[in-house]
């Protein structure tokens, strides 16, 4: 049986940054979510399904979702990809609106992404500028660690990838 397997959606290249990375660091066979042959993945003990976060959805997660009856056994992870730094809460909000039913208590790991307005399709941008114009009514003293990440991305290009967010997920792998 083959060691484990990266499964992944990267829509902006972020998350298949990450999936690189991981990829050098496990070995581990890669393939986009979107080509996934579910009985191939009966080969692997491990899985990781890596996905940027996307209005509080993960990308790709819908392939662990339909296939989890199958995939019980194996030990599986989940590294999400998002702008935003870290947040306890929110990343907690995050997990409960993802996991449910048979996908609780799947461990999820979390890497901060890039911000390129340039690359986003045109309704990612619009979506993006109309929620910007919102919170820039609030008080700056209100923002929530996302909401002021947000609004200091506004016409930069970043990239905070880095591979230090691997490192928990390395360690759950190892273990």
């Amino acid at each position: 049986m083959k060691k484990g397997i990266i499964i992944y959606r990267s829509k902006y290249g972020a998350t298949k940054k990450y999936v690189d990375w991981l990829k050098e660091m496990t070995d581990f066979d890669c393939v986009e979510a979107s080509k996934v042959l579910v009985d191939d993945v009966a080969n692997y003990e491990m899985i990781v399904l890596c996905g940027g976060i996307y209005a509080s959805g993960i990308a790709g997660l819908s392939v662990l979702k339909k296939n989890i009856g199958r995939w019980k056994q194996k030990k599986i992870a989940i590294f999400c990809v998002g702008a935003s730094p870290y947040d306890e809460n929110a990343f907690e909000e995050i997990k409960k609106h993802n996991l449910k039913d048979d996908l609780k208590g799947i461990p999820v790991f979390y890497g901060r992404g890039a911000w390129d307005e340039a690359k986003m399709t045109w309704k990612d941008r619009t979506l993006c500028k109309i929620l910007q114009k919102s919170i820039a009514k609030k008080d700056p003293s209100t923002y929530e660690p996302w909401m002021q990440a947000l609004m200091c991305a506004v016409g930069q290009t970043c990239d905070w990838t880095d591979k230090k967010y691997l490192l928990p997920l390395m360690e759950y792998l190892q273990g």
